[in-house]
């Protein structure tokens, strides 16, 4: 298993960063002092450096020739949502692309969702696409997705011909995959299927977003995955039977030898499948072979495997995860073995599961559910012992006694809605996530320290306090880290064709939201409609809150009524608790915030609305509206401007306002409009708005303007843009930089690109 780790480590350093090579000095130094052999030590160095130099070959991709016309042999990773097919394919070279294809008609996605493409071979006409930036750096990255599945780049399909079925053992299980899904959406009911298909063969597409989420709350989304505990338990459940109808144990060995790897396929070929599938391969070969193998070296063969075929893997975040517990489990046998009642061992093997993943948790979702330390005492049990062997039950009778299956599913059905029920009113719990943001890598590094030393003091039954403190002095510095940043932070999302802008007091002292981002959504036909489309707020908003660690809006602030604005307001509301939100006067009719506003209304959130003249102060911050002048909302110049001083900074925030409100704004001019230091420009940079007089008066130092790259208004517009270079003001764009950060300490302002005393 150690050898694994020098594996790890070095294809970590050629995935991720060079900087991980230094954990091998550390190990080095940790065996030495262990006494290992000399054999050992140069075995660890012989394989680590051969890992360092395969993975170095193997993520160094060199593309062919500028693609438009080839080949294409679909994966298993693949979806069909909406009009819209997306999934990786390899070419007869072997090159693995990301691939997109829009459907031209109802009739053609039909055909396309009737069949399993798995292994289909197409021709496809189209164009190489460039690979988009993630919106910040707590956003999700398409290239990181295509590195962990060793894909190349991106196609966009054009049209396609020569379809070809696919042959052999691999296109039959794969069709039988598909025949299983096909039967389960038929047999089961529709409440049912959706459980059915994730629980038996790893399909999770149908389970909805708010189950999705109220999972990830309760810390239990792992359930909903096929992982060792579901192999274990279909092994088990075979063998039993082959043992009953009289088979020999060699022969029963050598049938489940042949049939994991088949069911492997068959649950979609997950990082955590084929990990479990490989574990349990390995010693049953040895099993057959009447050879042993601890449980520790067949989880470092499996990552070996995992890192020599594909070293990208380690960017997925199931495979982290996946072996992080298994190892956690591995590495206790010790602790567990120990006589231990069956309800202390339960609550043993979560919490050493749940310490053991909560550093990866952290990493990439910024969040830990507290909660998940008594929910899966809970629900483990429960889908590991009854839900699991109740739908393989169902599976297997709906197959050979559909009318038995038929009276079972009237009995559980109801059942399995009340267990849902209750597992989202769990959901709705407060205060049972803890949110401290994005972790630094000095602070993860300390938090996995922690971790690998409560192992050890768990092993030589450390007492309570020790244990206590190896976890907590990493915990308690993630909370309070954020807590000494002195810096007025104040940050312009990118969030497409719209506006949001995130401001955050010194010291988490208070957060003020401005708009929300969002789309412009059209009627279309329903076939075109997705199951779970793009959100701004949901995709964008959310995650750069949560990254940040903000799990609290003292001050949601909605200029006007525009869906680019307001739009995505919903989702950050389900997701964050605000305090108060402020709306322009008579805005609350319109249409456009009908939903946000039904969702602030569950939520108790106090709304009021707001007019020029209006001020308050937020940590050491003061906060002046100056528009708009009166009650009646008219649309763009009745967007709430917040004007802000902080120590001698201060920054206009605009909304959509153009030449006629900022015409109105100037009369503010004994608060001090001349010569800011930030100004966010109105209405994205259309021609309509930063006026001549109004940029002159102004003369910002930095203005940014909110829009979407490539978008159809072209903005922000020329006209605009020449305005503020013949004034030799500085400008950037979201359209081009991405998302924006602004830091204010001590007097000086400095952006992601450029210093401004």
């Amino acid at each position: 298993m150690y050898l694994a780790f020098g594996a790890f480590i070095s294809t970590s350093a050629i995935v991720i960063s060079t900087n991980l090579l230094a954990l091998h000095l550390m190990l080095i130094s940790w065996f030495i002092f262990k006494k290992r052999s000399y054999i050992f030590l140069s075995l660890y160095v012989l394989l680590s450096v051969s890992f360092y130099f395969n993975a170095l070959y193997k993520t160094d991709i060199t593309k062919s020739e500028s693609l438009s016309e080839s080949n294409f042999t679909w994966t298993s990773t693949y979806s069909i949502n909406g009009r819209n097919l997306k999934g990786f394919a390899k070419t007869d070279s072997g090159e693995k692309w990301y691939i997109s294809y829009r459907f031209s008609s109802e009739v053609e996605k039909i055909s396309f969702s009737k069949q399993s493409l798995v292994g289909s071979t197409f021709r496809f006409i189209g164009k190489e696409i460039d690979v988009p930036n993630p919106p910040h750096e707590y956003g999700f990255s398409m290239e990181n997705y295509l590195k962990s599945h060793g894909a190349i780049g991106m196609f966009e399909v054009a049209q396609w011909s020569n379809y070809t079925k696919p042959k052999g053992v691999l296109g039959l299980i794969t069709s039988r995959r598909f025949q299983a899904e096909q039967f389960i959406d038929k047999t089961f009911p529709k409440s049912l299927a959706p459980e059915a298909k994730a629980l038996l063969i790893g399909l999770r597409d149908d389970v909805t977003r708010e189950e999705e989420r109220a999972y990830q709350k309760l810390g239990i989304t792992h359930l909903f995955a096929i992982s060792g505990l579901h192999i274990v338990f279909l092994s088990f459940v075979f063998y039993e039977l082959l043992i009953r109808l009289h088979l020999r144990k060699q022969n029963v060995l050598f049938i489940l030898i042949i049939g994991l790897p088949i069911y492997g396929i068959l649950a979609g070929g997950a990082p955590s499948v084929w990990r479990a599938v490989s574990v349990s391969e390995l010693v049953l070969l040895l099993t057959f072979a009447k050879k042993k193998i601890s449980a520790d070296d067949a989880l470092g063969l499996s990552l070996l495997g995992f890192l020599f075929f594909q070293p990208g893997v380690l960017l997925q975040v199931g495979f982290q995860l996946s072996y992080a517990a298994a190892m956690a489990l591995v590495f206790s046998s010790k602790i567990l073995s120990r006589p231990y009642s069956i309800l202390q061992k339960s609550f043993l093997i979560t919490f050493l599961c749940q310490i053991g993943v909560f550093p990866i948790l952290l990493y990439h979702f910024y969040e830990v559910s507290i909660s998940s330390f008594i929910m899966n005492l809970l629900f483990v049990p429960l889908f590991s012992f009854i839900i699991l062997p109740i739908n393989v039950l169902l599976l297997f009778l709906s197959a050979i006694v559909p009318s038995v299956a038929n009276f079972l599913f009237t009995v559980y059905e109801p059942l399995r809605t009340t267990i849902t029920k209750i597992i989202l009113y769990c959901s709705d719990i407060p205060y049972q996530l803890w949110n401290p943001g994005k972790p630094s890598i000095f602070l993860l590094t300390l938090a996995f320290v922690g971790v690998f030393w409560s192992f050890i003091l768990l092993e030589k039954k450390g007492d309570l306090l020790k244990l206590f403190v190896s976890l907590g002095i990493p915990i308690l510095l993630i909370e309070v880290s954020p807590m000494f940043n002195s810096s007025l932070e104040i940050s312009f999302l990118d969030v497409g064709q719209g506006d949001s802008t995130v401001i955050q007091m010194p010291h988490e002292r208070g957060v003020i939201l401005i708009d929300s981002g969002g789309l412009l959504r059209f009627e279309q036909e329903s076939w075109m409609n997705t199951t779970s489309p793009f959100e701004i707020g949901r995709n964008v908003v959310v995650p750069f809150l949560k990254g940040k660690g903000i799990s609290k809006i003292d001050t949601f602030v909605w200029t006007h009524a525009d869906s680019d604005h307001i739009e995505g307001a919903e989702e950050i509301i389900e997701e964050v608790r605000i305090k108060e939100i402020h709306v322009t006067p008579g805005v609350l009719k319109e249409a456009a915030l009908s939903d946000a506003l039904n969702a602030a209304k569950l939520k108790k959130i106090l709304i009021k609305e707001q007019i020029a003249g209006r001020n308050w102060t937020l940590g050491g911050t003061t906060l002046n509206y100056l528009s708009p002048n009166d009650t009646q909302y008219e649309g763009n110049n009745d967007s709430l401007v917040l004007f802000l001083e902080h120590k001698g900074f201060r920054a206009l925030f605009t909304g959509d306002l153009e030449k006629e409100g900022e015409e109105e704004v100037l009369k503010y001019s004994e608060i001090g409009l001349e010569n800011i230091h930030l100004l966010k420009a109105g209405h994205h940079g259309s021609k309509t708005s930063s006026s001549q007089k109004f940029i002159e008066v102004l003369s910002p130092q930095l203005t940014v303007f909110s829009a979407g790259k490539n978008n159809r208004y072209g903005h922000p517009h020329k006209e605009v843009q020449l305005r503020f270079l013949e004034l030799s003001l500085t400008t950037l764009s979201t359209a081009e930089k991405g998302t924006i950060s602004v830091y204010v300490e001590d007097g000086n302002m400095r952006s992601d690109t450029s210093v401004f005393k």
